[in-house]
Parts: structure tokens; sequence; C-alpha cells
């Protein structure tokens, strides 16, 4: 990726989003030729000259400080993911090795801890959201990415190519925008990932709703919500998903996804673990 178009875009389209009233700006009663803050008011509320910030937006400021981009991202609102991609994409490199990318392993003993949750779908995640591992209830809810060929082992190329995560997502545009703002964050952090840019490449040219949704720079560091599926034989369930960054690597994240005790959702899970339990468990 070009580093200073990303800035430049991720900037341009974060202040056009924030109204001047909701940053406490008075009407000024200029017209304005775009939505959003203009760059003198983004500058004024940051607390930066007009030159400095431009230069910010053009990626032409160097290595701004910590603190310089605590203020933008106070100016412009950014939520907490939004933080950390600006700092990904503004803040200092780490000069990466050379040599390829090692292929992610999961630990045995991480492996062991996930086949142990036997009662809620689980699964592991690596850093482009290739699926790593996952439970017996995930590959129910979800598919079985283990029977699939390893380069679609991948949870946002399933949810945005693969014409089953339409049936089994019952907000299918929702979820499959989120990964793509998964991906979004995962490049500013990774710029230079080869296999991140081929996979990029791929869901643009398969996915028709992809490249208006990675142009608009939503970007979403995982960590919780919800989500529902559709499963033939148990029917909607809604899930409230987790998920654990592993602190020997960090691009890997365990993911659980945890019913609500008592409701419709957890006997639908609960008929769905009957369901697909081994003969040997049913008799």
């Amino acid at each position: 990726m070009d580093s200073r178009s990303e800035i430049s875009d991720f900037l341009r389209g974060r202040r056009a989003r924030v109204r001047p009233q909701e940053a406490g700006l008075p009407d000024d009663g200029r017209v304005r030729r775009v939505p959003g803050l203009r760059r003198d008011e983004v500058a004024r509320l940051a607390n930066m000259s007009v030159e400095y910030y431009t230069r910010l937006e053009q990626g032409r400021a160097g290595n701004p400080s910590p603190e310089v981009l605590e203020a933008l991202a106070e100016a412009l609102r950014l939520d907490p993911s939004e933080r950390e991609h600006l700092l990904d994409l503004a803040g200092p490199r780490t000069p990466r090795k050379r040599g390829p990318i090692k292929a992610q392993r999961v630990r045995p003993g991480l492996l062991l801890t996930l086949q142990s949750l036997e009662s809620v779908p689980a699964f592991i995640i690596g850093r482009r959201m290739d699926v790593l591992a996952s439970n017996r209830l995930a590959k129910a809810v979800i598919t079985d990415f283990d029977a699939l060929p390893a380069k679609r082992r991948n949870l946002a190329r399933w949810y945005l190519l693969d014409p089953e995560a339409r049936e089994k997502t019952v907000d299918w545009a929702a979820m499959a925008r989120d990964s793509v703002a998964v991906l979004r964050f995962v490049a500013g952090r990774h710029p230079d990932d080869r296999q991140l840019a081929d996979l990029v490449g791929e869901l643009t040219l398969g996915c028709p709703e992809f490249t208006a949704w990675w142009n608009d720079h939503h970007v979403l560091r995982r960590t919780h919500g919800k989500k529902s599926y559709r499963h033939p034989v148990a029917g909607e369930i809604e899930f409230s998903y987790e998920s654990l960054a592993l602190p020997d690597d960090p691009d890997q994240t365990l993911c659980v996804y945890n019913v609500e005790p008592g409701s419709p959702s957890a006997e639908a899970l609960r008929l769905l673990d009957s369901w697909t339990a081994p003969a040997a468990q049913r008799s």
C-alpha cells in the first residue's frame, strides 16, 4: 500500500464524517463545498497550524509525536480502532525483517484448549482472518474450514465470496462489511503483507460490494459483539462473541461464541450440539 495515500484518504474521510456542530464549532456562515470539517477547523481543534495539518493529511509530516496524533484523534472523534489505525499509518514504523513470512501454527496446548470448549462454537483465526483451527460446533454453525482447500480457509473470504455465507448469516451485509474493516485495520499494521494484498485483490474481483467498503476506510479491531446465524436444523441462533488475542502471538485470536442462558438461542444451540455430536456420545 502507498502509505501517503492511505493516510490522506483516512484523514479526509474521517474529517468529512464529523459535523461542525458535533465538534462544538459555531456556524461561521461560509458555504461548505464538502461535508464535515474543513482543514483549518481540524487544525484549530487539534491545536496545530493549518500548514502542519495539511502536511499530515498529505503524508508529508514525517513522524508526528504521539501527542500530536492523540490531539488529532480527539479532534476527529476517532473510536479506539480508528485511533490504533492512525498510529499504524502515521506513527514510526519498525523496519520489517526481510524474508518470507512464516506460516502461522497453533500451539498444541492451545489446540487442546479449543477442543475442550465443547458446548459453544470456538475457533482460532490468524492475521488475515485465516481460520487456523475450529471445534465441532463452529464447523456446524459457520462451515467446515478443514474440509476446504488451504487457500479458502479464511473467514473474510467465506463471508464475501461463498454463497453459503449469505444464506447462513442473518445480517450478511453488516458481517461482511465488518470483515472488510478488520482487513483494513490489519493492512494498516502490516502494509507489506503480500498475502494480504493478494486476498484483497481476490475480494475486489469476486465481491461487488467489496471496493466501496474498502474505500470507505472503516476500520475495526475485533473485540466483542453479537452475531446471528441460521442453521437448517437448529434455526436462528444469536451469539455474543468474545475475541481473545493470544499473548505469545498477537496475530492469533481465539474467538468464542456464547449464548444467553435460558434463551431460545441456548435451546437451539443445545439441539445443534446434540444433532452434531459423535454417535458414541449420543448413545
